[in-house]
């Protein structure tokens, strides 16, 4: 599937709790469990240490999930960069949101939308 040619720009849309969407889709506070988080947050660093060699140095990589929990987004982004010795925040230039160490936050219900994170991490 993959020609071993890096790729310049990669999406990461990481699974997650949905926590940022709970307005639209209720049943979400039902169907998670305590358990849920530390399993979905591994997972999460997991996906990013398995899509970063695919990257080529320069570009860049969008991480995003729709939950507003600190553990599944800085915290996630925070712990991979003090890992990975290639891997910057880019700050993204954008109006919306609130700036986090690293990422962007967008709390459910500002301007209307749903809880959402990114983070831009450039590999150098």
């Amino acid at each position: 599937w993959w020609d071993g040619q890096a790729y310049q720009r990669i999406l990461l849309d990481a699974p997650c709790s949905a926590t940022g969407v709970i307005r639209r889709h209720p049943d979400i506070k039902c169907l998670r469990r305590e358990g849920d988080l530390g399993a979905l947050v591994q997972a999460q660093i997991t996906l990013l240490r398995a899509v970063w060699p695919l990257l080529d140095r320069g570009g860049m990589l969008v991480y995003a999930t729709c939950s507003v929990l600190l553990d599944e987004n800085a915290g996630v982004v925070d712990a991979f960069l003090r890992e990975q010795a290639d891997a910057r925040p880019a700050d993204p230039v954008c109006p919306w949101g609130i700036r986090l160490d690293p990422g962007r936050q967008i709390p459910t219900g500002m301007a209307g939308m749903d809880g959402f994170y990114y983070a831009v991490l450039r590999k150098v």
